[in-house]
């Protein structure tokens, strides 16, 4: 008997099954495992998709905490930047207040030789106006 069973196909089996024990026609027999199979297929079916929106929502929840996450890194970085650009316009401030006070300085030391050689200039001028004006004196009386 078991070498008739092994050499058996499957279906050739389901049918002698069906045939010795159930007592039912093939297509009844297909009709019932049919209503079955499509039975067991949608309660598959609906406890994959009952699995699957228990996966969604913890998608979900893991998509919130990494949109806070990011807002936070957002804002972290926004504070970063901002510090950054107040401490580098400080020092840009101070530097050039340095040069201000600097360029001030050398204008003022500028302007008082500049007023120094212009009255230079002016005794000069002055002062060899009138060695013309003698020379011309002399010149006259020769």
């Amino acid at each position: 008997m078991a070498y008739l069973v092994k050499s058996l196909k499957t279906w050739d089996m389901v049918n002698l099954i069906r045939q010795c024990i159930v007592g039912i026609s093939k297509e009844e027999f297909e009709q019932k495992l049919a209503r079955k199979s499509l039975r067991e297929t949608l309660s598959a079916v609906e406890e994959r998709v009952g699995q699957l929106e228990g996966s969604m929502e913890d998608i979900k929840e893991a998509l919130d905490g990494v949109e806070g996450r990011i807002d936070n890194w957002k804002e972290q970085s926004r504070d970063y930047v901002k510090m950054s650009l107040d401490s580098t316009m400080d020092q840009v401030n101070e530097l050039f207040n340095s040069h201000k006070d600097k360029m001030s300085k050398w204008y003022d030391a500028l302007a008082a030789m500049m007023m120094a050689l212009k009255e230079e200039t002016m005794a000069t001028t002055l002062a060899l106006s009138k060695r013309i004006e003698e020379l011309e004196g002399e010149l006259a009386s020769c």
